[in-house]
C-alpha cells in the first residue's frame, strides 16, 4: 500500500513517479565525468533540479552534494568561495542567472581553468543549473570554454512522458483518471504541475492511499483549477499583490499589474519584455513604463517579489521560476486581483506619468525634478533620457504624442526663456488642450503669462535661483512633493 503524498510528490524528488527526460544518460555521464563543467538549463517546471538531483543520488548514493542557491543566504557565502583549492568536490550551483555579473563570471572563469587541466585530481567539479540561454550567457562570458563543457537542455515533458507518470501513480493508487489527456493539456509538460494536479484530484476525490479495488475516479478540469489555485492562494497573493502595487502604491499606477497580466496569458514563464511590448499594443505603453528601470528597481527593493521574480534589465528577460506561480497567475481572477489592489479603471494606456517641458535654460532642475520623481516610482519623459529611442525620427511628431497622448500628466517649468524658445513652445501648443482637463500642472519660475494657460491656474510658484544644489530641499518639498500628490490623487 502506497500513500498518495509518497506517490504524487510536490515537495522533494519523487521516489515513485519520477520520469527520465529523454537526455538523462548523457547528463549522467557528464556529471560522472571528474572536472568537465556541466551545464543544466531550461524553462521553469521542466524538472532541471529534480533530475539533477536524482543523477546525482545515483552516482553519489551515499554523499549526494547539496545544491547551493542564491536564494538562500547561507549559501552565497560557499557560492563565492569556490576556488582551484575548494578540493576534490561536486558544486550544484543552482539558479546561477540569480547570481551578480561578477560571481558568475568569476564561476566562468573557474570552470574554463578546471576544464583545460589534463589531471583534474584535487580540482572541484562545477554544475551549474539555470533558465535558458544559461549555458549561452555563460559561453559568451569566456567563449573558448564552449568545447570543454557540457551544456543540457531540460525540455518540457512530452504527452507520452507525463502519460507515463500519470499511468505509475494511478496504477500504484489502483485508481483510474477520466480524461487523462485533460491533465497533460493543462499541466503543458510541467511536471510538478501533473503531480499537483493529480494530487488535487485524488484528495478532491477522497482517494487518499492505494484503493482495495480499481477506483475509477471523474473530475472536472474548472473545478480542479479553482481548488489548486485555492490551495496556491496564501503562498502567493500577498508577493503578487505586492508587485502589481509597485513601489509606490497609487491607484492609476498599474503598469506592474498590466505586465504580469499579460504574462500569466503567454505560453512559457520567460518573456522577452521587448517582444511582449510589441506584440501587445493595447499595453505597450505599460511595458516601456518599467521595462528600462522600474522593473528592476521593483525587484531590488521587494524581498517578497525578487523571491518569485527574475529580471535581467539588459535582456529584458522577465522571467517567473515556480512553476506553481506561474499556474496560480495563469488561472487567476484577475479582476478580483485588480480590485484587491485598489486600482482606478482607465481605458487610456500611458508610457510616462509626467511629461516634463522646460527650456533648455533650466535643464538642471527639470533634470532633478525627473530624477526625484523616478525614486518615487513615478515614470517620467525627460528627453535627454530617450534621445536614442527616437534616432532619425522627427521631434515634431514625437513631441506631439508624449505630450498629447503617451504622458498621463505634463510638468510645465515655465518662464521667459519657455515663452521664447521655439521648441518649449511646440511644446506647449501640444499640451495646452489638456489644461481643461486638469492634466497639466504649471510650475512658473516667473510671473510670464502663457496663452491658453489661465492666471488663476492653480499653479506651482517656485523661485528658482539657477543653482540646484542650494535649492534641492525646496524642490523636493515645493515642487516633486506636490506633483506626486496630484498622481497619488488621481
Amino acid at each position: 500500500m502506497e500513500y498518495l503524498e509518497d506517490v504524487f510528490v510536490t515537495e522533494g524528488v519523487p521516489q515513485f513517479t519520477f520520469v527520465k527526460p529523454p537526455n538523462y544518460t548523457a547528463l549522467l555521464v557528464d556529471l560522472r565525468r571528474k572536472g568537465k563543467p556541466v551545464v543544466v538549463e531550461g524553462q521553469s517546471g521542466t524538472g532541471k533540479t529534480t533530475t539533477v538531483k536524482k543523477a546525482l543520488a545515483e552516482i553519489f548514493p551515499d554523499n549526494t552534494p547539496t545544491l547551493l542557491t542564491p536564494r538562500e543566504p547561507a549559501h552565497l557565502p560557499i557560492i563565492q568561495s569556490i576556488d582551484e583549492s575548494s578540493g576534490d568536490k561536486t558544486f550544484v550551483v543552482d539558479d546561477f542567472h540569480r547570481l551578480d555579473k561578477a560571481t558568475k563570471g568569476r564561476l566562468a572563469d573557474l570552470a574554463k581553468v578546471i576544464a583545460e587541466r589534463d589531471n583534474r585530481d584535487g580540482l572541484p567539479k562545477l554544475v551549474i543549473i539555470g533558465i535558458n540561454n544559461v549555458g549561452s550567457d555563460l559561453i559568451q562570458m569566456v567563449p573558448d570554454i564552449a568545447k570543454r563543457m557540457a551544456i543540457h537542455r531540460i525540455a518540457p515533458g512530452t504527452p507520452d512522458v507525463i502519460t507515463e507518470m500519470i499511468t505509475l501513480g494511478s496504477g500504484l493508487l489502483n485508481i483510474e483518471f477520466s480524461a487523462p489527456e485533460a491533465i497533460i493539456e493543462d499541466s503543458r509538460g510541467d511536471y510538478w504541475l501533473t503531480q499537483q494536479i493529480c494530487r488535487t484530484i485524488c484528495i478532491a476525490s477522497g482517494v487518499d492511499k492505494t484503493q482495495p479495488e480499481k477506483l475509477g475516479i471523474e473530475w472536472d478540469p474548472d473545478e480542479i483549477k479553482k481548488q489548486v489555485v485555492d490551495t496556491l492562494h496564501h503562498n502567493y497573493d500577498p508577493a503578487v499583490r505586492e508587485f502589481c502595487r509597485g513601489r509606490r502604491f497609487r491607484p492609476t499606477n498599474d503598469p506592474y499589474y498590466k505586465l504580469l497580466r499579460a504574462v500569466s496569458e503567454q505560453e512559457r514563464s520567460n518573456v522577452d519584455l521587448n517582444e511582449l511590448a510589441n506584440a501587445r499594443q493595447d499595453i505597450k505603453g505599460s511595458i516601456n513604463n518599467v521595462k528600462d528601470h522600474r522593473l528592476r528597481v521593483l525587484l531590488e527593493q521587494k524581498e517578497a517579489c525578487a523571491r518569485l521574480f527574475y529580471y535581467d534589465a539588459d535582456t529584458k528577460n522577465f522571467a517567473i521560476e515556480d512553476p506553481a506561480l506561474f499556474y496560480y497567475i495563469q488561472n487567476l481572477n484577475w479582476e478580483g486581483l485588480r480590485q484587491r489592489c485598489g486600482f482606478r479603471d482607465d481605458p487610456r494606456d500611458f508610457e510616462w506619468d509626467v511629461a516634463i517641458s522646460f527650456a533648455g535654460e533650466n535643464r538642471p532642475l527639470a533634470d532633478f525634478i525627473g530624477q526625484q520623481l523616478r525614486e518615487l516610482d513615478i515614470s517620467v519623459f525627460y528627453d535627454r533620457n530617450y534621445e536614442d529611442n527616437y534616432l532619425g525620427g522627427v521631434w515634431s511628431q514625437q513631441f506631439n504624442e508624449i505630450f498629447v497622448e503617451k504622458s498621463r500628466m505634463i510638468v510645465a517649468i515655465l518662464d521667459n526663456h519657455h515663452k521664447e524658445k521655439v521648441w518649449p513652445t511646440f511644446e506647449r501648443d501640444c499640451f495646452t488642450v489638456r489644461v481643461p482637463a486638469k492634466e497639466v500642472i504649471p510650475v512658473f519660475l516667473d510671473k510670464t503669462i502663457f496663452p491658453g494657460i489661465p492666471t488663476d491656474l492653480v499653479s506651482i510658484h517656485f523661485q528658482y535661483d539657477g543653482d540646484v544644489d542650494a535649492q534641492k530641499d525646496a524642490i523636493i518639498d515645493d515642487v516633486v512633493l506636490r506633483i506626486a500628490g496630484k498622481l497619488d490623487g488621481l
